[in-house]
């Protein structure tokens, strides 16, 4: 081990001097700079580097230019100071894949048997051939080629697990291979701003290199750890790394360090890259984590080191290290080490000597132990989906069925046995004879063991997977990108949407059309220069070029005739554009004034509606410029521009009627209306510009415009199906009342006639807020069922109402909410959402990763989209389960009866494996990848309470499993007299397979070939409509007919069966095929002839629990072992690994399939992604 760490040292060595030798300042250098903070930080910037510019010179970049794009260089960076992103820890191999599969309680109990069973076949006791010690009709074989074939059946049986076991295995490392490719698609569409070669370019996360300049604006989730050159009110959340939930102030003077994975919640600004990758400080938790492929050798070794100390607990060290410029003071590098320091605390905390700040820790991963007590598992979901509680609670109740069943018929056929030789024919147990008994016992346990097998749908969770799985490549078609699976079949059962407007239920292709400047409301067409006073031109152009984000532009169209780019933020492009409608160049303007010129950024955010910046003239003096909601921004105007652009007092009454005149006309047109405003400071008094409030008052109002965002012309038509479809869809937007209702009623949202409730977020406040102000969960519920609109609302307006339509008791079922956002403020929301919807467009990372799905256009129209493959996928495992509950009833009842009456089973454990592997997996495939029709769109939602049986469904269940019983029945009983062969009932052990169970098997097996036909539709539509537009259900079905050709003509001895001539099988088609004939009948009988309790309430869910009411709460899936079960129970559900393992999938896939896309960027999911990999 000492060799191998010397040579780890060596490599490190050598590359800080090759960066010290090429770029003045190495790897450790900069990542142990990054361990500072604040005046500190800004005090080692200096020492080290003088200032920010020094710093860009040693890495050999420019501020203002950035890096050139050549290939050598990039990749020499990447040599020397690492890539952008952490090796994924491998995957599972297959043959771990194969030993988790062997896990299974069931399995492993055949497995058992099995090996037993083949054993004792090859036992023969000395002296005796085992007919003396059991009555002939239980001998053991009709003759010795009949009893040497004992072996088989075992054999088979392990062959059988053996196919059972790989197919799982092979599912299992597919599905993780598509999705890990599915994950690398995703994170190489990831794209940062980066100037490169000058040019503001749009690069792949993982292209970033140390020495990049990026540009850091709201919103952004940063991927890299960095030093700002330049900001304008730039804030930062870094509650991921610290904890501390207050956002940081950043910017050269305050705290210029910014770290990956933390998010820019207010202003914007420009970093340079100086650590990326594993030597981020996200990174280098995650390497301590061991949560990459990087440091698994090196966890290993120090895994191998610190046995040798057993017993004591791992503690936090911080070894010194002694860097160059950085070395007038040793700083703390934290590692993980068996023994105590000074520099341990108690509490976990690491403690830093420099500054004396503490960085708090990750929380511990879940399963450890903390001071010698285990730590609760945390939830980290709202609750289970509707789907998943009523699959819970079906699997658990069928599984106690079969168990009990399987159970009874182990033990019928014991006694039966025992009556017959010990009781009826008088014999003594002989211990000679022991084994031959012990033979006995074993096979009644292996047909105990093959009812439970077939009792428990083991199909369930694979057509659950396949299903899910299949929606959500089929959905990123749709412009839906799924990020937690059972987001899916959520959105199925979805009864309200609360939707943004912009570019969700509009263009987002914004254009000024309207405006009011120098007394004079231009409606029909834009003034332009020549129009307008020097005095309005000048603070109109100027205050729209640079009071906005110059990431914001347009730029020409990129073929003849076609419309100009709009780049950024469309409302900032809009106003650009009317710039350059008005005849005047921003561009010119903003390289005059570039961005490290502005003094002051008063960025825009929820809660200002507005946006200032402040630049410094030549004289010394000040100006700000204020953009911003029309009715926010008046309201802190004192003067106008008037029609010679002088100056003039602007009083209340003046407000109001421009207010009538002006704004409520715009908006009554649908226009988003803007109010642009200046103000002037002396350079002898400035004020002080950290006092907001008092900065942007007094404002000079220049003018009014209304901006055009068109309604999409395919919304009407999407609210219209929502509508059908018993979904409510409200309009939650920041736009003024009159332009929200405007747009409402041209989407279809409201009509004349409708009672509905459109008002303000101030107004919604009003309602819903008793005296202290506090929300009262009674006068949301007087507010909400009416309300369709809410405009100029904020973050928190719109999580307030989705919180109280999901807590509402006020309808007979709990609402089911989808909500979509764009925004950083959003978050809230959409994590309390039923279904989060994040715009890929418009919205921002952190939205983002809030969300369940990313509308990767932007349109409303992909939200119904969303809602048909929910609801598909709720059909597609409802159809799975009225098949597939039918062979379960039809093969328990036979295996049960037949061993009760025949002490045998008719259906041989090989066969029922058969009939319970091949066709549950080849049936999920096929009934679980239909496609979806717009008729899912004419029925209401399911919703929470309803059960997963219905009626409907359970009557098919109960009529088709009749017609195959009275089959399976006449043939076992009267077979042999119909179709006059030799009787296959009262044969001995390991006796020779008969035509006769050879029918009762092949007459099983079509029966649910041709009622998987049946199985397509569970609402009584016609069964035949579109067969065969689904090839993978017509080609299953084929093909597992030719699968039953071979197993019956070849089987032998293995399956039990004998060939069958020509009429044999004509005859066991004709009785499969008329399981379609039957199923026309069934679907004849009316419903509501039916009694009510056929609807079972397997499936109801529970109502959710509030999570903030949880505290350390369990996990939303009921982990049963930790429930107060008696020992029996806790094995039994062990027993169900199968149906548990359909909610790990899912679990694991929610949250953290496309989370683990930001685990080199976000600290939030580090428990997720661990869990995951």
């Amino acid at each position: 081990m000492a060799p191998e760490t010397g040579r780890g040292q060596n490599h490190a060595q050598l590359q800080n001097q090759s960066g010290a030798d090429e770029y003045g300042c190495t790897l450790n250098e900069l990542k142990t700079l990054m361990e500072f903070r604040g005046a500190e930080g800004i005090q080692k910037i200096k020492e080290c580097f003088e200032d920010t510019n020094g710093l860009c010179k040693r890495l050999k970049t420019s501020p203002s230019d950035g890096l050139n794009e050549r290939p050598e260089e990039l990749d020499n960076r990447r040599a020397v100071f690492g890539q952008n992103l952490i090796p994924p820890k491998k995957p599972k191999t297959f043959i771990e894949l194969v030993w988790e599969a062997v896990q299974d309680v069931t399995l492993i109990i055949l497995i058992v048997a099995a090996l037993i069973s083949l054993g004792l076949s090859f036992y023969k006791p000395p002296g005796n051939t085992g007919h003396s010690c059991v009555p002939p009709e239980f001998a053991l074989g009709g003759g010795g080629e009949e009893g040497a074939a004992g072996w088989i059946e075992s054999a088979a049986i392990l062959g059988s697990v053996l196919v059972v076991v790989l197919v799982t295995a092979i599912n299992d490392y597919t599905k993780e291979k598509q999705f890990r490719g599915l994950q690398n698609k995703i994170e190489q569409e990831q794209k940062f701003a980066t100037i490169r070669n000058g040019q503001i370019v749009e690069i792949s996360v993982a292209d970033i290199v140390v020495g990049d300049i990026t540009q850091v604006k709201y919103g952004d989730l940063l991927p890299a750890d960095g030093i700002i050159i330049q900001s304008n009110d730039l804030k930062v959340d870094e509650s991921s790394l610290t904890g501390e939930s207050d956002h940081v102030k950043k910017g050269l003077a305050v705290d210029p360090f910014m770290l990956a994975g933390t998010h820019v919640m207010e202003g914007s600004g420009k970093m340079v890259v100086t650590a990326v990758g594993v030597n981020s400080q996200t990174g280098i938790i995650f390497s301590l984590l061991g949560a990459s492929d990087h440091d698994a050798a090196v966890k290993k070794q120090k895994s191998k080191s610190s046995k040798k100390s057993s017993g004591s607990k791992i503690k936090f060290i911080s070894p010194s290290i002694d860097f160059q410029c950085l070395g007038t003071e040793k700083l703390n590098f934290t590692f993980f080490s068996d023994e105590p320091t000074e520099n341990s605390r108690a509490d976990g905390q690491i403690n830093h000597d420099h500054g004396g700040q503490e960085m708090i820790p990750l929380t511990e991963r879940e399963g450890e132990e903390t001071d010698g007590e285990p730590k609760k598992k945390k939830s980290r979901r709202k609750e289970q989906s509707v789907l998943q509680a009523k699959l819970t609670k079906l699997a658990v109740q069928i599984g106690y069925g079969g168990f009990f069943v399987a159970i009874l018929t182990v033990v019928i056929l014991i006694i039966i046995f025992c009556a017959e030789v010990f009781g009826k024919y008088n014999q003594e147990w002989k211990s000679e004879c022991t084994s031959v008994y012990v033979q006995y016992f074993v096979k009644f346990f292996i047909i105990g063991v093959t009812v439970l097998v077939v009792a428990v749908p083991e199909g369930l969770p694979l057509a659950v997977t396949i299903s899910l799985a299949f929606s959500v490549m089929k959905m990123m078609e749709d412009n839906n990108l799924v990020r937690h699976l059972d987001a899916c079949e959520t959105m199925g059962n979805a009864t309200a949407i609360c939707s943004d407007k912009t570019g969700t239920l509009t263009t987002n292709r914004m254009t000024v059309v309207e405006c009011y400047l120098a007394g004079k409301h231009y409606s029909n067409g834009l003034p332009k220069h020549s129009d307008l006073p020097a005095n309005v031109l000048q603070p109109l152009v100027t205050g729209i070029s640079v009071n906005s984000a110059y990431t914001s532009k347009v730029l020409p169209a990129d073929k003849e005739g076609g419309q100009p780019m709009q780049i950024g933020n469309k409302t900032e492009c809009a106003l650009l554009g009317f710039v350059s409608d008005v005849g005047r160049d921003y561009e010119s303007i903003r390289q005059d004034i570039t961005e490290e010129k502005l003094f002051k950024v008063y960025t825009f955010n929820s809660v200002r509606k507005s946006m200032s910046t402040v630049i410094q003239n030549e004289d010394g003096s000040f100006r700000l410029y204020t953009k911003g909601a029309s009715e926010i921004v008046l309201k802190k105007c004192t003067s106008i521009l008037d029609q010679s652009g002088e100056s003039i007092k602007f009083t209340v009454a003046d407000r109001n009627q421009m207010v009538k005149d002006v704004i409520e006309n715009m908006a009554g047109n649908g226009l988003r209306t803007i109010a642009l405003a200046y103000r002037d400071f002396p350079a002898d008094s400035p004020p002080d510009w950290e006092q907001e409030n008092s900065v942007v008052s007094n404002l000079t109002c220049v003018g009014i415009t209304g901006i055009e965002d068109p309604v999409r012309p395919e919304v009407p038509d999407a609210i219209i199906k929502c509508q059908r479809a018993g979904i409510t869809v409200r309009m939650v937007t920041g736009d003024n009342v009159n332009t929200a209702r405007s747009i409402a009623a041209k989407c279809g949202i409201i009509n004349p006639q409708d009672d509905i409730l459109v008002m303000d977020g101030k107004e919604f406040n009003r309602r819903i807020r008793n005296s202290k102000g506090e929300i009262e969960q009674s006068r949301l519920d007087a507010v909400w069922p009416k309300l369709r609109v809410l405009a100029r609302s904020s973050p928190t307006d719109k999580h307030t109402l989705v919180k109280g339509i999901i807590d509402s008791t006020v309808t007979p079922v709990r609402e089911v909410v989808a909500v979509t956002g764009d925004g950083t403020n959003d978050g809230p929301a959409l994590k309390k959402a039923d279904v989060g919807f994040a715009m890929g467009i418009a919205g921002t990372d952190v939205a983002k990763e809030a969300s369940d799905i990313i509308l990767t256009d932007d349109n409303f129209t992909s939200i119904v989209k969303a809602v048909k493959w929910g609801r598909n996928v709720y059909d597609s495992i409802a159809k799975f389960l009225q098949f597939q509950l039918t062979v379960n009833v039809v093969a328990v009842i036979v295996a049960f009866l037949g061993a009760c009456i025949l002490k045998d089973s008719p259906l041989k454990a090989v066969q029922m494996l058969w009939v319970n592997l091949i066709m549950d997996t080849l049936a999920s495939l096929a009934l679980a990848t239909e496609q979806p029709t717009d008729a899912l769109l004419l029925r209401k939602p399911y919703g929470r309470n309803k059960a997963l049986i219905s009626r409907t469904m359970m009557k098919n269940i109960l009529g088709h499993a009749f017609y195959q019983l009275i089959v399976i029945f006449v043939l076992l009983f009267a077979g042999d007299v119909l179709f006059d062969i030799d009787s296959g009932r009262g044969l001995s052990l390991h006796s020779t397979p008969t035509q006769h169970f050879t029918i009762v098997f092949n007459v099983f097996v079509l029966m649910q070939i041709f009622n998987e036909i049946n199985a397509r539709r569970i609402h009584g539509e016609n069964v035949f409509n579109g067969v065969f537009t689904n090839p993978i259900f017509c080609c299953i079905l084929i093909g597992t007919f030719i699968l039953q050709v071979i197993i019956v003509e070849f089987g032998g001895q293995a399956f039990t069966t004998t060939g069958l001539s020509l009429s044999q099988w004509l005859w066991c088609v004709f009785l499969g095929m008329f399981e379609l004939v039957w199923g026309q009948i069934v679907s004849s009988i009316p419903n509501k002839n039916l009694p009510k309790f056929l609807s079972v309430s397997i499936g109801k869910s529970e109502p959710e629990v509030d999570p903030a009411l949880r505290g350390e709460a369990e996990d939303t899936v009921p982990d049963l072992t930790d429930q107060n079960l008696r020992r029996g129970q806790i094995l039994w559900f062990r027993g169900l690994n199968r149906i548990q393992q359909q909610i790990r999938v899912v679990n694991a896939f929610r949250s953290s399939l496309y989370e683990t896309r930001h685990y080199k960027r976000s600290m939030n999911s580090l428990t997720s992604i661990h869990d995951f990999l």
